[in-house]
């Protein structure tokens, strides 16, 4: 079944940056609009940006002029720069297809915080 590995969250202080991946494995990747999600303490889980097979991208307006989604289909991998954190920010970050989402992977945690 479709796998998916995220990696480089951890601890930033407000205004800072980070960069989150996410290899996909056992899915055409290249032939899927993507997503990252994020979950943050007692909320749903919210789409926060995506990108069309063909680069289009789009942002949740929290995020949008500070995110920036990207992918590499030669890898399978799928990222989100993150700048200007805030507080607010701090969730599990999850990447997924946009259509059905399913087998969802472990995520990597993202904390804002000084």
């Amino acid at each position: 079944q479709v796998q998916f590995v995220e990696s480089g969250g951890g601890l930033v202080q407000p205004g800072g940056s980070l960069r989150v991946s996410c290899v996909a494995s056992r899915i055409v990747f290249s032939s899927y609009w993507m997503a990252w999600y994020r979950q943050a303490p007692g909320k749903q889980r919210e789409l926060v940006a995506r990108i069309t097979d063909a680069g289009s991208t789009a942002y949740a307006e929290s995020v949008k002029d500070r995110f920036v989604i990207s992918r590499d289909n030669i890898k399978s991998t799928l990222h989100l720069q993150m700048n200007d954190l805030t507080p607010d920010d701090t969730a599990v970050y999850y990447c997924n297809t946009v259509a059905n989402p399913e087998h969802w992977g472990q995520g990597t945690q993202v904390t804002v915080s000084s």
